[in-house]
């Protein structure tokens, strides 16, 4: 799922960082400078997916481990989950972030976790065991799906976890009126799952399918719907004046971020691993948040974005 999500937003994203993103030729774009420091020596090619959440992993990453002391290689923007985690098998870069659900439910195809810590331990064991990629400790950060309103009318309509939604779309269904995009209508673990986990039946005639970029703005405004399907670290949810609505039944699945590394490549380099610790532990859904809103809200370039919150947190 986290191959194909914020379609608009990494339009914007590929717009703002052609020094990151790949050219046509799929070739890298440039690495950064080496330092001093534990990793020093090392030579590292750190890729993503091409959305802005994930060019901004990859431009902390790649800061990061250049602080270290390590050369890397940037080969940020790849199509998607399949064209980057090929990549990662075949050893053509070394490392990317990857999210749990994805890693479980699309990767390996099995059936949904809804404990993160029990899902980590079972895509990590399992992806260790059958190709060789560490998942490394996940960040708290967790990009799931979520529903959101506008924060003024979830107010008043007085709705704040999914169980008040499906109340209000069993008594009211026009308030309910929700926006999808296509994949989400047509996801087991989208909107078939979630009205039979929550025991509702929205009519068709206030369900509106949207592109997944224009649902955002049609929550805010209320038109066509006052409730839509959103990503749970996505900056445009804070910055529009939204409100994600508590899975008070805990429906949806964890996609908590972990840094997949190929394992020769952590065998032979294992200061990587304590290198990116502290950034994990400081990837926190709301703090996400504020920083894609800064590329996708206030046109700031993910490497400039990195680079601050690097340096403000003395990583750099």
């Amino acid at each position: 799922m986290r191959g194909t999500m914020m379609a608009a937003a990494s339009l914007l994203s590929l717009a703002l960082t052609s020094g990151c993103a790949l050219g046509s030729s799929g070739a890298d774009v440039g690495s950064g400078p080496a330092r001093s420091g534990p990793l020093k020596g090392v030579t590292v090619n750190v890729a993503s997916k091409n959305f802005t959440e994930q060019l901004l992993l990859c431009e902390i990453t790649a800061q990061r481990l250049e602080s270290q002391g390590a050369s890397v290689k940037r080969t940020c923007g790849m199509s998607g989950t399949n064209a980057v985690r090929a990549a990662l098998t075949s050893g053509d870069v070394d490392m990317y972030w990857e999210y749990t659900g994805t890693g479980w439910l699309t990767l390996q195809q099995r059936g949904n976790i809804t404990d993160p810590q029990t899902l980590y331990e079972k895509v990590s064991a399992l992806d260790k065991s059958e190709n060789d990629v560490v998942w490394l400790p996940p960040a708290a950060a967790n990009n799931t799906y979520a529903v959101a309103v506008k924060t003024s009318a979830g107010k008043k309509l007085g709705v704040a976890t999914l169980s008040d939604y499906a109340e209000l779309a069993s008594k009211d269904p026009g308030s309910a009126s929700f926006c999808g995009a296509s994949e989400f209508f047509g996801r087991d673990d989208g909107w078939p799952g979630l009205q039979k986990a929550y025991g509702f039946n929205l009519p068709k005639s206030d369900a509106a399918e949207l592109a997944e970029g224009p649902i955002y703005n049609a929550v805010a405004k209320g038109d066509p719907c006052n409730f839509g399907e959103v990503f749970a670290t996505d900056g445009r949810i804070s910055a529009l004046g939204l409100t994600v609505l508590k899975d008070d039944k805990k429906f949806f699945p964890p996609y908590n971020l972990s840094l997949n590394v190929r394992g020769t490549v952590l065998k032979k380099y294992p200061s990587i691993r304590t290198v990116m610790d502290p950034v994990s532990k400081l990837l926190v859904t709301a703090q996400l948040q504020k920083l894609n809103a800064e590329i996708d809200v206030d046109g700031k370039r993910p490497e400039e974005v990195a680079s601050q919150w690097l340096s403000a947190n003395k990583l750099k």
